[in-house]
């Protein structure tokens, strides 16, 4: 019997633990099996959180995820690496010291910032290390349009705004800006929407919009929200473009190749807990 296994290609997550099982690495991993690539996995932070609030978040040691990062890259080497939840200055300095060190090109960074019960997932500081040590390493940043303008400074109420957006998030060094438009709806609105707890959004009826823009020109991925509240939509999305460039997928290929398998998870997704729904993935 041949040994497929070899010719697996593998790709790594360095996120934070959600007992839940919904978002985070756990999430990750599965959505890597999902398109049949290896999940690996670094833990960058531990929370105490289900489906309807965030309790608490214990920190990694920056010293001891770079000590885990580096002892399993020096035995397997993943083919593309995603981040999520990087909770401290010291993580993304880890990060950013292992990715350099082992050149690693296919980089993806979902830049989780906030839960949607308010608690930061991020300590003062890292938003600020990311754009500086990360972005610029980045292949593809995956924000949704409440980070985008968190990180850009540009209010969004458009389509435009969107892509003015983006073109600054470019200035940064990724080689991809995708802005994820799932609260497109409420924005243009100008309705309250949550964030996310690694990923999760508030849908209802209406326009989605995910906007890609790369060296030579925007692309304009359009779509249907899904009634209802969902956990680790960014996580899903981010993962599974993750593991489509893992397999040598072009980052616009891997973004719509992401967007119909996350609108289907969501469509079958589960509701387990109390809260949000928890995707099918």
């Amino acid at each position: 019997m041949p040994d497929i296994i070899h010719f697996m290609k593998t790709a790594l997550t360095i996120a934070g633990s959600d007992p839940t099982g919904g978002a985070g690495l756990q999430a990750d991993i599965r959505v890597f099996n999902h398109f049949g690539v290896y999940g690996l996995s670094a833990i960058s932070a531990l929370t105490a959180q289900n489906t309807y609030e965030m309790n608490a978040i214990l920190k990694v040691d920056g010293k001891f995820l770079e000590e885990q990062l580096n002892t399993l890259i020096s035995d397997i080497r993943p083919d593309a690496i995603k981040t999520g939840m990087l909770f401290s200055i010291d993580a993304v300095n880890a990060v950013a010291k292992i990715i350099k060190g082992y050149e690693i090109e296919n980089l993806v960074i979902d830049p989780v910032t906030i839960s949607s019960t308010g608690t930061s997932l991020m300590e003062n500081g890292v938003l600020d290390a990311l754009k500086e040590e990360l972005f610029p390493l980045a292949k593809v940043i995956t924000p949704n349009i409440y980070e985008t303008t968190a990180i850009s400074g540009i209010n969004i109420m458009d389509e435009k705004d969107m892509e003015r957006a983006a073109v600054e998030l470019k200035k940064l060094g990724p080689e991809t800006v995708i802005i994820t438009g799932g609260h497109f709806e409420e924005v243009r609105s100008q309705k309250p929407a949550l964030n996310k707890v690694e990923g999760s959004e508030v849908r209802s009826d209406g326009e989605t919009l995910d906007l890609i823009y790369d060296r030579e020109k925007f692309h304009h991925l359009r779509g249907k929200k899904v009634k209802g509240e969902y956990h680790g939509t960014g996580c899903a999305f981010s993962a599974a473009i993750t593991a489509c460039l893992a397999k040598g997928i072009s980052v616009l290929e891997a973004t719509r190749k992401a967007k119909e398998f996350v609108d289907i998870a969501i469509k079958n997704a589960y509701s387990f807990g109390k809260g949000m729904r928890l995707l099918h993935v």
